[in-house]
């Protein structure tokens, strides 16, 4: 098998998963909606991984998987009547409020998947590596450099027209609040402490905790109900 077919091999597997859920799940569904917007994501990163973009593709096939596996357990967890992580938590509770708009589930999914699942799954990969945070910062920029322009086509694709989106619109303001892009530095931070901290147990548990219960309330505000 050559190497790039054998990286594409677990990438595949994930972006498999995503499908069938995009396949089972309704249309309207929060989990859904986000789910789409980050298959999206994981099928450029497997077209990318391809076509050789990546300066190592180890690390970035890895990074990309411990990734995807996070927000796949919290769907199992879910669907097992099990606690997800708390930054997950709010998408699962609202994903079918009819008050919340397709948008704000996309974002609150990226809050949590960023926020969270991202500073983690650096710490897995230089776990499963053998390598520091430093040697994974190229292939984290060019993954975060794909979400932020994702970010930007996603808003244009589930933003209300114009004409449905006046300056007094609540989801005008909400989204105000939030930024990927500094989602995305804030998690680099996360991911080097985290590191860090790993000899450290109980610290590590604690930052861990916090980290979680911080990207979980963000969520929520990022859920809230603007009509019905």
């Amino acid at each position: 098998m050559a190497q790039s077919e054998h990286l594409m091999a677990p990438v595949g597997t994930v972006v498999s998963r995503m499908r069938a859920l995009d396949a089972a799940l309704p249309e309207r569904d929060g989990v859904a909606v986000f789910n789409r917007v980050y298959l999206a994501v994981t099928e450029e990163v497997e077209r990318r991984l391809d076509a050789g973009r990546f300066g190592d593709p180890r690390a970035a096939a890895t990074l990309d998987v411990r990734f995807a596996e996070r927000y796949l357990a919290a769907v199992d967890a879910a669907d097992g009547d099990l606690r997800p992580p708390a930054c997950w938590r709010p998408l699962f509770q609202f994903r079918r409020h009819p008050g919340v708009r397709p948008l704000q589930f996309a974002l609150a999914g990226i809050n949590a998947h960023i926020g969270h699942d991202l500073a983690l799954a650096v710490v897995d990969t230089c776990r499963a590596l053998d390598c520091e945070p430093a040697d994974l910062e190229d292939e984290f920029d060019r993954v975060g450099e794909l979400l932020v322009s994702l970010e930007e086509r996603i808003r244009e694709e589930l933003m209300p027209g114009p004409d449905l989106l006046q300056i007094a619109d609540p989801l005008t303001h909400l989204l105000g609040s939030w930024s990927l892009e500094r989602a995305r530095d804030a998690t680099w931070s996360a991911a080097r402490a985290l590191w860090t901290l790993r000899r450290f147990g109980d610290l590590a548990e604690e930052f861990t905790e916090r980290l979680d219960a911080a990207v979980g309330l963000a969520g929520r505000m990022l859920l809230t109900p603007l009509s019905g």
